[in-house]
């Protein structure tokens, strides 16, 4: 199987596996790190020592959701007709943007190609085919931002065994995003468009709340209480279209087994960390290897690592430079 169709299958919810085979340059790397341990441990040690962690990629993050989110905002209420819509369906500076899934339920509901639809999801495609993964998710999502804030408390919860973290098979997603299909062809309507957090919140914030936001309070709640990120992990369809969209995307967050001390600090603040499992002791089998469809390129694992083994890159560049 090669490492392009593994990655996808990880995405759809299959476990990630062993590499049946490792490059050599791996091998020689992996043995000197292990040859002396007293020198391996003090490199370690030394790298945390001297590390501070980072939220450079977080704040920058949070401020690109926070602007597209306000630039709907000032949009609408300032009516100055820069990025009119919702995050659903927009016009940016008169450049119609379809949500791609939006679409595609769409599209479904009314069993047929819609041109002027097709037409519109165009300039979204182009978008997130070059930003890659679930880009969308970490960057744009306001839901997401919602669930990041209130994982912390889940997590303290959980530290402090008051509630305990419930975690489902990752192929629910999968099922979820092919039920969400079939519901819209048989009943002819956009089912998931009226539970989507993503577009109760973006309409919310822009037009004003409704009764519609305690069914997203419900889901924090959920989250909270029950499962850490439950909806985005297992449900939310939107991550994995974009997802699919972007497995060819030239800009990654790479993987360099070199620098690594797999201590899997990286793993424990992803949202997807199925998509970090090549940073386990013995799964890289590369040098460099991207972390595929499924990442959200949010740039945590980025900021915590204390040896810089994980960075965004663009695929091919760094061999020109």
């Amino acid at each position: 199987m090669s490492r392009f169709t593994e990655l996808f299958m990880g995405m759809l919810g299959a476990a990630p596996k062993k590499p049946e085979k490792v490059a050599d340059k791996v091998q020689k790397i992996m043995f000197l790190k292990y040859e002396d341990k007293d020198r391996y441990i003090k490199e370690k040690l030394h790298a945390r020592e001297h590390h501070n962690v980072s939220h450079k990629w977080r704040n920058r993050r949070w401020a690109v959701l926070l602007a597209v989110n306000l630039l709907f905002v000032l949009s609408f209420w300032l009516d100055i007709q820069i990025l009119e819509g919702s995050l659903t369906a927009s016009r940016f500076v008169g450049f119609h943007l379809i949500d791609l899934n939006s679409a595609l339920q769409v599209m479904l509901a009314h069993k047929h190609i819609i041109v002027n639809l097709f037409i519109g999801t165009f300039t979204v495609f182009l978008i997130w085919v070059l930003l890659g993964g679930r880009t969308f998710c970490s960057w744009v999502c306001p839901y997401h931002l919602l669930a990041e804030w209130t994982e912390a408390l889940h997590l303290k919860l959980v530290e402090k065994k008051i509630v305990t973290d419930h975690e489902f098979h990752r192929g629910t997603r999968t099922v979820f995003w092919v039920l969400f299909g079939l519901m819209s062809i048989v009943t002819g309507y956009t089912v998931f468009e009226t539970l989507s957090p993503t577009g109760i919140l973006s309409r919310a914030l822009i037009y004003g709340p409704g009764l519609a936001l305690g069914w997203v309070g419900l889901l924090l709640l959920f989250e909270i209480l029950y499962s850490r990120r439950a909806w985005c992990r297992y449900v939310c369809p939107i991550g994995l279209t974009y997802g699919a969209v972007g497995a060819i995307s030239p800009l990654q967050v790479s993987y360099h087994v070199e620098h690594c001390f797999h201590e899997g600090d990286c793993r424990k603040v992803c949202l997807v960390p199925h998509v970090l499992d090549v940073t386990v002791k013995g799964r890289a089998s590369e040098e460099t290897m991207g972390l595929g469809p499924d990442c959200t390129r949010c740039g945590l694992c980025i900021d915590i690592c204390p040896t810089g083994a994980l960075r965004y890159e663009v695929k091919g560049l760094s061999k020109l430079l």
